[in-house]
């Protein structure tokens, strides 16, 4: 069965970063560089995932924009005596449309497991909305170590989510995270192109697509192209003219 074509996508995440105030002015500003190329929306898909408290205020600020809104992350369950967690089921309800799971820092910070992202992922899709799964190896080495240990997160995923669900892989070697080398291109194609290759993958009926989540600058798409369907930002992607600059790098890249 050939592959489901897959769109180029760049998104970016506001972590912990802006107050209310930034996170209304950052759209107003991006929607601004949009309107400049409004045909951008057609060749690429773009997504926003700002913190939980303004998720509703940008969802309103996007509307009808074709911009996607995410969420960092979510519950596992869609309601019950959970406090202080967010339910996948109103994130869906009030419009969002992707939920970031299984991120590094929350692996770290919280000792979120493999199994606890392919449940939120599993709750995600579940309710129409598109997981976005963080995956990378925390080890140093070889391709083949890195795929070895990128190869259980996916699995577990693609084990818990339904067989025609899109899902979307961001990819990015923990070792690398504020280190003083990032990870080299060829070292990132190579391990994305194992993924893809990964019968768990190859074998779903659902789009699945796949990210680049490290530190980004100008260029760094074309180096990457042959293997990622686009970027996930981070704080390079705060600056909306610098967020608009690698859209069109990605939508016009050959």
């Amino acid at each position: 069965m050939p592959s489901p074509p897959r769109r180029r996508i760049v998104g970016v995440s506001t972590k912990m970063y802006f107050s209310a105030a930034r996170t209304k002015a950052y759209i107003a500003e991006l929607l601004q560089h949009l309107s400049k190329s409004p045909k951008i929306l057609d060749q690429i898909d773009i997504f926003v995932i700002p913190d939980h408290i303004t998720l509703t205020s940008v969802i309103a600020q996007l509307e009808g924009s074709k911009v996607m809104t995410g969420a960092q992350d979510a519950f596992y369950e869609d309601s019950g005596a959970y406090t202080g967690e967010v339910s996948p089921c109103v994130l869906a309800e009030v419009g969002c449309r992707i939920v970031e799971v299984g991120h590094a820092e929350r692996r770290r910070i919280f000792g979120e497991m493999d199994e606890d992202v392919a449940k939120k992922a599993r709750s995600a899709a579940r309710n129409g909305m598109i997981p976005l799964v963080c995956i990378g190896e925390r080890t140093k080495g070889e391709v083949s170590i890195a795929v070895d240990e990128c190869r259980t997160q996916v699995e577990n995923v693609m084990a818990a989510v339904a067989d025609d669900a899109e899902v979307i892989l961001a990819y990015e070697p923990v070792w690398a995270i504020g280190a003083a080398e990032p990870a080299g291109a060829g070292y990132v194609v190579s391990v994305v192109k194992e993924i893809r290759a990964l019968d768990c993958v190859q074998m779903r009926e659902g789009v699945t697509r796949v990210l680049y989540g490290g530190s980004a600058g100008p260029g760094l798409f074309e180096r990457l192209k042959e293997g990622v369907d686009g970027l996930f930002l981070g704080r390079f992607g705060h600056d909306p003219a610098q967020f608009y600059k690698t859209m069109q790098e990605i939508a016009s890249a050959q």
